[in-house]
């Protein structure tokens, strides 16, 4: 017997696209974190002695000890931070970045801006039911927190009332900035505060926001094999608006080699367990501009959420919140006045250098190795906040995941590199959605052990999901992590949900897209950067409208048995154009033979959506085709 199986799509598209590695790496594709557990020690160690041996200073001199941190005022309304390797200068009591100097340049940061546009917090929230709102955080307060030789940390403090200006978000807002001896760059944390009795809000975004002096800094980093030279400003001001105001043609560029090419500033997003170090490298002199992030405890919406990174202007961003890529349900609400306090943070900002003669790249892979230390020792011991907990004061989850499906075998199968976090207590897969808590993630061995550690005292629940396993764990209990708790959960077993034997599969599920059918961009509106890349062809702009091309006068439709989905599935569900700012649902088909129909038995048709955003899903039916 033939059946058909419509399915009728709205916008479903997969953007958290990315290929499944082996084992956890911060810097994702192209990262280096891979191979046995002997294998990370040993890089590890090499990487410490490389960055002990080869530390980049002005001029490749070697340097004389660190000098004492000190701190003094600059100018009416600043006050300076310099440990002798770089000097910080930070508006008061506003807490704005207003100055970076280092190596022979008077400041890294766009100098032609106003002093509160160069380095600073700002929030995206709005009143329920009203518009959004745009809100910089500016401090009215400050205070000198530490202050010795060793290290200078200082807050800036504004906290609301009801008689606040109606842009300014209702939160308890302490931003802190941390110089320390001998480190070459500055820490940067926030901790937001909502008392009892506030009232009801939305927050969608919380960032930190650095603009670099855009006659200096050309090239870009994100990972290995995601590095170009960006276009200017002035580019995107002259070239041809697209689709959406972020994506711009350059049609007349200073760099003429960028001609024809697309910017947008989605093309460079990153999922938050590979977004650990990007930034900036100047030529002349050679300098680099990272921001690192050393833990995602403090990140929204787990592990494979995707965000900002660095993009023209020269711009870096610490995204803490967005909602990017899934719209307001990973957004804040806070209702009913109850209380809540987070620390976001702290980052680094760190800063490099080379001789004249040297390859710039080399600040590249400095980078990813401060990165790789900075990992290696959170919590920070060095946070003066009360609100930040030392690893003392912090607890240990233990344990082993395996999967029971009696459809594939009748032993027990490994959670092969499960994803494993322990995040709010919710609904299994509810950590995608979970925003005002810390999340704790770890990918397990290839016998599904994991081990979770720098937990911070709470209650939680335990997630987890195993590439190619569809559905969601939850462990059945709550686990309350106490200051130097070590618990063990020992073997735990996931039962994917089953209603019999699969017929049939299209795809992989793993939470990506990437292993259907990604046709090639427009030769017209390209990103080079991507020109021979298969692994992030998805992030080229206007995709959506090659499906049109692929399927002119009807829609897809896929016959099990006979066709491939590497090359026959289309990545994203998406509607068609049909000009005029109108658009059209598709309507996709899947077409498969069964031999024997049980009348009185029920199929049961399972999706694995890698990503979906102001779409509609509908099954619209299955029917008998003799």
């Amino acid at each position: 017997m033939l059946c058909r199986a419509w399915l009728g799509y709205f916008l479903v598209a997969g953007e958290k696209m990315s290929y499944w590695r082996p084992q956890w790496s911060p810097l994702g594709p192209g990262g280096r974190r891979q191979g046995a557990a002997m294998v990370h020690l040993l890089l590890l160690w090499c990487c410490i002695v490389r960055s002990a041996s080869t530390h980049h200073f002005p001029g490749g001199r070697k340097p004389k000890p660190p000098l004492g941190v000190q701190l003094s005022l600059h100018d009416p309304g600043q006050v300076l931070i310099d440990n002798g390797l770089v000097q910080v200068t930070l508006s008061i009591p506003d807490g704005d970045v207003i100055g970076i100097r280092y190596n022979g340049i008077d400041n890294l940061l766009e100098g032609l801006n106003e002093e509160n546009n160069r380095g600073y917090w700002d929030v995206v929230w709005n009143w329920p039911g009203e518009p959004i709102k745009y809100d910089r955080i500016q401090g009215t307060i400050y205070r000198v927190v530490t202050q010795n030789e060793d290290q200078i940390e200082m807050s800036f403090v504004r906290k609301w009332s009801p008689s606040a200006n109606h842009t300014v978000v209702p939160l308890h807002i302490d931003k802190r900035y941390i110089v320390r001896r001998g480190t070459s760059g500055f820490y940067a944390y926030g901790i937001f505060e909502r008392p009892e009795g506030l009232p009801d809000i939305e927050m969608d975004q919380v960032r930190i926001v650095y603009r670099l002096q855009n006659k200096k800094f050309h090239f870009m980093a994100l990972s290995d094999d995601r590095q170009r030279v960006m276009p200017m400003p002035e580019d995107r001001i002259t070239g041809q608006p697209l689709a959406y105001p972020e994506a711009v043609l350059l049609t007349d560029p200073i760099n003429p080699e960028l001609r024809g090419e697309v910017d947008d500033k989605y093309q460079y997003s990153c999922e938050n367990q590979y977004n650990n170090v990007h930034g900036w490298i100047c030529g002349d002199p050679p300098v680099g501009f990272w921001l690192i992030t050393p833990s995602n405890e403090f990140r929204t919406a787990g592990p494979v959420k995707q965000d900002l990174t660095s993009h023209v202007g020269p711009i870096t961003l610490s995204m803490f919140v967005s909602t990017h890529y899934a719209g307001k349900e990973v957004g804040m609400k806070f209702q009913g006045g109850r209380p809540w306090k987070k620390v976001f943070g702290p980052v680094l900002i760190y800063l490099n250098s080379v001789p004249p003669e040297e390859d710039t790249s080399t600040l590249w892979q400095n980078a990813k190795e401060k990165m790789y230390m900075e990992s290696k020792t959170w919590p920070y011991g060095f946070a003066e906040s009360e609100d930040f907990p030392s690893s003392k004061e912090r607890g240990m989850v233990v344990g082993q995941l395996l999967v029971r499906d009696r459809y594939v075998s009748k032993r027990y199968l490994w959670g092969e590199f499960a994803y494993v976090g322990l995040a709010s207590p919710g609904q299994a897969g509810s950590w995608q959605r979970e925003n005002k808590g810390y999340q704790f993630w770890h990918r397990a061995d290839r016998k599904g052990n994991f081990i979770i550690n720098n937990i911070r005292a709470g209650e939680y629940n335990l997630y987890g999901w195993v590439p190619g396993t569809i559905g969601d764990y939850k462990y059945k209990g709550i686990v309350t992590i106490t200051p130097g708790s070590v618990i063990n959960l020992g073997m735990l077993i996931y039962e994917p949900p089953r209603h019999g034997p699969t017929l049939w599969e299209i795809g992989v599920p793993d939470r990506t897209a990437s292993e259907f059918y990604v046709p090639q961009p427009y030769p017209t509106l390209m990103n080079n950067l991507y020109a021979n890349n298969r692994q992030y062809r998805f992030r080229q702009y206007g995709l959506w409208e090659r499906y049109a091309d692929l399927y002119p006068r009807s829609d897809l439709v896929f016959h099990v048995g006979v066709d491939d989905y590497r090359k026959d599935w289309f990545f994203a569900q998406v509607t068609r154009n049909l000009y005029n700012y109108t658009f059209a649902a598709t309507t996709w088909q899947i077409v498969f033979e069964l031999e024997t129909v049980k009348k009185t038995a029920g199929y049961v048709l399972q999706l694995a959506l890698a990503s979906v955003t102001e779409s509609d899903l509908q099954i619209i039916r299955v029917t008998d085709d003799p």
